[in-house]
């Protein structure tokens, strides 16, 4: 049986845990640059599908794709760190203020330009919730879809088998190839970074981070081609500017709130029985309890 050409699909996301009053634009789009870069969660359970299909079938290659500036080259390192064969950084300004139907159609361009059997994507990412990017990109390349995946249980001829985590239960189904594959976070959580690849890929960049960089990785990356992530942007994927960026987006974020819980009155219990039954008494008639 022939290896898999799998492409996982991975966002670098803000992290909103530590979301201020300086995360959002007048325009209506995050202000990453205000924000800590994180790799998205549920894009690392995909990418442990991904590493579990690779050992299991021989000849089995993975490639990692990711949309963002330039500082996204991060999870291609990332990605290397922990198995990936290789990665692209799709990369361009008329990317900026992408809505899942813009950033869908630009990924899609870049499928199409590569061999694949299988995608794989986490369910959402934390920065929108929204789980539409996976869809939207099946349908573009007009291939079947399989979401909420938890496991990858078999790959047999043409069909793989998929565990799906649904909200009451679960449920095993099948699709042929090629076929685009959600991850929910019950997924496996993806495996710790081998110490060997870090220290094999540490280096690894895009050219435009080499150009910028104080140090030469010129001759480095002559001598080690392995090192060098590839990097595309607009005129690589020839699209319709009408479809890019803010332009092709016609969802806008009116406002973001950062929500904080603050404590209420509290209230200190000795062991006595009156102040226990008090208090009882008391969760009761509010109906905290009961």
């Amino acid at each position: 049986m022939k290896g898999l050409k799998i492409i996982v699909l991975a966002k670098q996301v803000p992290d909103t845990r530590n979301v201020g009053k300086d995360a959002m634009k007048a325009d209506g789009t995050v202000n990453r640059g205000a924000l800590a870069a994180v790799f998205n969660p549920e894009d690392l359970n995909a990418l442990e599908q991904a590493l579990r299909l690779k050992e299991k079938y021989a000849g089995s290659t993975i490639t990692m794709l990711t949309m963002g500036p330039g500082r996204a080259a991060e999870l291609i390192r990332e990605g290397l760190y922990h198995g990936i064969d290789n990665g692209i950084l799709i990369s361009d300004r008329k990317f900026a203020g992408s809505d899942t139907l813009a950033t869908s159609y630009t990924l899609a361009l870049a499928i199409k330009k590569l061999d694949f059997d299988v995608i794989l994507a986490g369910r959402q990412a934390i920065d929108g919730d929204t789980a539409q990017v996976g869809p939207q990109v099946a349908e573009k390349l007009n291939i079947p879809q399989i979401t909420y995946a938890e496991e990858i249980i078999e790959y047999k001829g043409k069909q793989i088998i998929v565990k799906r985590r649904l909200e009451k239960g679960i449920e095993i189904v099948s699709s042929s190839l090629p076929v685009l594959i959600t991850v929910h976070s019950s997924a496996q959580a993806c495996r710790p970074r081998n110490s060997k690849l870090f220290m094999k890929y540490k280096h690894a960049k895009t050219i435009v981070e080499v150009q910028d960089s104080s140090e030469d990785y010129i001759q480095l990356q002559k001598d080690r081609p392995y090192l060098t992530i590839q990097e595309i942007s607009c005129r690589d994927l020839n699209p319709e500017d009408k479809y890019l960026g803010l332009t092709g987006s016609p969802t806008k974020v009116k406002k973001i709130e950062n929500v904080v819980f603050k404590a209420k009155e509290s209230k200190v219990l000795t062991s006595d029985n009156k102040d226990i039954e008090s208090m009882m008494k008391e969760l009761l008639a509010n109906h905290t309890i009961g």
